[in-house]
Formats: C-alpha cells, sequence, structure tokens
C-alpha cells in the first residue's frame, strides 16, 4: 500500500542527544492528522525530517512515494507545502499580499521573477477560498497576525502540493482571530481535491473533526496514533500529559479540562 508519508523506525540525533526514537508513522491518501505534543515533544523536528531537512539518523523515510536516498529532494519539496512561524518571520513586510502568495510557485521569500496573469488570477481564487480575498491591494505589514497565516496557506497552497504541513498556524492568535482561520483550514480539508493535511498544534481544542487520525509525541517518541476518537479519550490522555484530565465533546471537537 502506497502512503503520503512513511516512516520506518525513524530516529534522529543532534550531535549525542537522541530528539526522535523510532519513529513508525503512515499517512495514507484521504486521512487529515492532527500531531499533538507539549513544546519540546519533537513535533518540528518530524516536519523537518518529512520536508528532507533533517536526514535520518537511523531508519527509512518515503514521502509522495518517494524514498529518501532515492530522489531528488528539492524537486519534491514543490509538491509539499508548509507553513511556519519561522516563515512568517522572513517575509518582506512591505510586499503586496498577492505577490508572497504568488512567490510560493517559485518557492521563494520575495517576488523576483515575472509571474504571468493567471499566476494571480490562481492566488486570487486561493486567497477567496480561504475567506481573505479583500486582503488583495494590501501590503502584508497591514494585515492581522490571522490574516497573514491565510495568506501564507493560500501561499502554500500556489503550488497545487499533494501535501500541506500547517506547523502551529494558531500560534499567538486571539479565540475569534482563531476560529476563524480553523473555519478557513476546515473549508480547505472539505474541498474534493484538498491535499492531505498534517496540522501540528500543542492545544487539542484545535482539531477539528476533519483530521480523522492524531498522533501523539512525547519526548521524541509516539506515544500513541490512530484514529482522532480513539486517540483522545481521557484516560489516554491523563497518561500522555502525566496528570488527570478530562475531555468535553463539542460539535465534534475535543476540549480538555484539569481534574482534581
Amino acid at each position: 500500500m502506497s502512503h503520503v508519508i512513511d516512516l520506518q523506525h525513524v530516529s534522529w540525533k543532534r550531535q549525542e542527544e537522541l530528539i526522535l526514537s523510532n519513529v513508525n508513522w503512515q499517512v495514507s491518501k484521504g486521512e487529515h492528522w492532527a500531531v499533538l505534543g507539549l513544546n519540546g515533544s519533537g513535533k518540528t523536528t518530524l516536519l523537518n525530517m518529512v520536508n528532507g531537512y533533517f536526514w535520518p539518523t537511523a531508519g527509512q523515510i518515503s514521502v509522495l512515494n518517494q524514498a529518501f536516498g532515492k530522489t531528488d529532494i528539492r524537486e519534491l519539496r514543490k509538491s509539499i507545502g508548509w507553513v511556519s512561524s519561522s516563515l512568517q518571520e522572513k517575509v518582506k513586510t512591505a510586499d503586496f499580499t498577492e505577490d508572497v502568495v504568488v512567490s510560493g510557485k517559485y518557492a521563494s521569500i520575495g517576488l523576483y521573477e515575472n509571474p504571468i496573469e493567471e499566476d494571480y488570477q490562481k492566488a486570487l481564487k486561493l486567497m477567496n477560498q480561504l475567506g481573505c480575498g479583500q486582503l488583495a491591494g494590501r501590503t502584508y505589514q497591514t494585515c492581522s497576525q490571522g490574516e497573514r497565516q491565510k495568506i501564507l496557506i493560500a501561499r502554500g497552497l500556489m503550488n497545487s502540493p499533494e501535501l500541506l504541513i500547517l506547523d502551529e498556524p494558531c500560534n499567538g492568535l486571539d479565540f475569534i482571530s482563531r476560529e476563524e482561520l480553523m473555519f478557513a483550514i476546515n473549508q480547505l480539508a472539505l474541498q474534493k481535491n484538498a491535499p492531505t493535511i498534517i496540522f501540528v498544534t500543542h492545544h487539542l481544542e484545535e482539531i477539528l473533526p476533519v483530521f480523522t487520525h492524531t498522533i501523539l509525541l512525547q519526548r521524541g517518541t509516539v506515544f500513541d496514533k490512530g484514529e482522532t476518537a480513539d486517540v483522545l479519550t481521557a484516560e489516554n490522555l491523563s497518561r500522555f500529559f502525566d496528570i488527570s484530565v478530562g475531555i468535553e465533546w463539542h460539535k465534534d471537537r475535543a476540549w480538555l479540562t484539569l481534574q482534581d
């Protein structure tokens, strides 16, 4: 069976410190996954490995049926959209929003190429799909944090990727901005030709119903993985967080509460 992501017994060391240990993870087409873990659990390291920026110390990695070591990683990355806080820090704030989106076609920070009209048409279509089409003609610096995240997601979709990785996209957003962004992500995931989405978070309530599966990372190891409803139980998460917690489900989203 082919997988969008296939990690087999993957470990990674930084100097002598073991950051990821014996990670096995398979993502099939048609699945959207949430990656849940506390700060320092290895989430971002895992993403860097999927994108080919870090090479496994041990184990095998295949992404979009391309085995690492037997494929051109630079070409593979053209089929992967990645939105992260580090990317937001690199965007030139004086650039127009539509130019930021179009730059995703070239995987560049800043627009140095000569896009064609069809590129801008596609950019505006993506912005409209994500509910930020009204930002066209404005500079990136005039946008709110939530609006900037929508722009970067549109940028990540510019190349029509098969895999879209969202690394804590709601980080730093207020409640209303977060919910607006979550709605946009949900609508994206429901589209017929949506890419496989990997959504990274350390907030349980951000795991939307469209995320059919969840993987729990704890200190660089896989604590549990599987269908979201089976993974996000009070008993399981109490062991995961090493503290007694309760789970309340509201509109198919799990909300975490501490127990006395």
